[in-house]
């Protein structure tokens, strides 16, 4: 058999194993992929679920309505549950054996006018970046070149033999991608939202402004530059608003550590978990430091007293 013959085996042999096991999500507008990881379990993008349901199309043009069993919006994760009517889950790559640099990767996705859609590339980057639908940053990913079209979202990148490698989750533009690695820490997230437990991480429920933006405002009034992040919006009843922070504050450390952008922040946060954290800001001249607790709300006594 010559070089091309294998090639094409090697992708046929990829998508007869895969197609099974991968759902379309949603509709004609909002359309992802999805991947069967057990009995009437989906495992998708959290940004192809909108509301607590979402239609699942699998190989076979069988429709069923899956019902959100746990989200993680930063993560970018969601888990359905939906009859998925003995259609066997795609099985995992060995977790501990994490593609390299110019391994050949295959990528089957869910195709609007039906069926699957199946690629081939490789693995051009590791230990990847990039940020989530809520803006903090995902590290660890793969980035690969197998061709995905629109609505690939949730899909799976796979091995030569049709298992679980990673899930796609963003394009870069210029014929990259970016994926999820389908590790043990994924695994674990999985199962857990697959049991309801939804992710949530402690935040604070402020609208930041980009660094420069500061400092620019900072210079129209004639205040000195510091790093640090502008608050830009305060939301109504956060942890933020009951310890007394305010629009336009500048936030310059959390936790005793200094704070230079987003990143920092919620470095910061998930640290501190639901409990309390030193926030320090300027307000206009004025260095203050405002103990926030990120568990619930204050009293109006505390936070009163907070924001002096």
């Amino acid at each position: 058999m010559g070089a091309l013959e294998e090639l094409s085996a090697a992708v046929a042999k990829v998508a007869d194993k895969a197609a099974p096991g991968v759902v379309g999500i949603g509709g004609r507008w909002r359309r992802g992929s999805g991947v069967i990881v057990a009995e009437n379990r989906v495992l998708t993008n959290a940004h192809n679920v909108h509301g607590d349901e979402a239609t699942c199309v699998f190989a076979d043009g069988r429709r069923a309505r899956g019902k959100l069993l746990g989200e993680d919006m930063d993560g970018d994760l969601a888990v359905l549950e939906v009859d998925t009517a003995g259609a066997a889950a795609l099985p995992w790559a060995d977790a501990k054996s994490s593609p390299a640099i110019g391994s050949v990767v295959f990528a089957v996705a869910s195709a609007a006018a039906g069926g699957v859609r199946t690629t081939m590339g490789m693995v051009s980057g590791v230990e990847r970046s990039f940020r989530g639908p809520g803006g903090r940053l995902i590290g660890g990913s793969i980035e690969h070149t197998a061709p995905l079209a629109s609505g690939s979202s949730g899909s799976p990148v796979l091995d030569g033999e049709g298992r679980l490698l990673g899930l796609n989750t963003q394009r870069i533009g210029e014929g990259f991608y970016l994926a999820l690695p389908a590790d043990d820490a994924l695994r674990a997230r999985v199962d857990a939202l697959g049991r309801g437990e939804s992710t949530v991480r402690p935040r604070l429920g402020i609208a930041v402004a980009p660094g420069h933006v500061a400092r620019h405002l900072r210079r129209a009034v004639g205040l000195p530059d510091r790093d640090g992040i502008l608050v830009r919006g305060v939301e109504e009843d956060s942890p933020a608003d009951e310890a007394g922070i305010r629009e336009g504050d500048l936030i310059v450390s959390a936790g005793g550590t200094p704070v230079e952008d987003p990143d920092g922040l919620h470095a910061a946060l998930a640290k501190a978990g639901s409990g309390k954290l030193d926030v320090g800001l300027v307000r206009g001249v004025e260095e203050l430091t405002i103990s926030v607790d990120l568990g619930g709300p204050a009293s109006g006594d505390d936070a009163a007293k907070k924001a002096n």
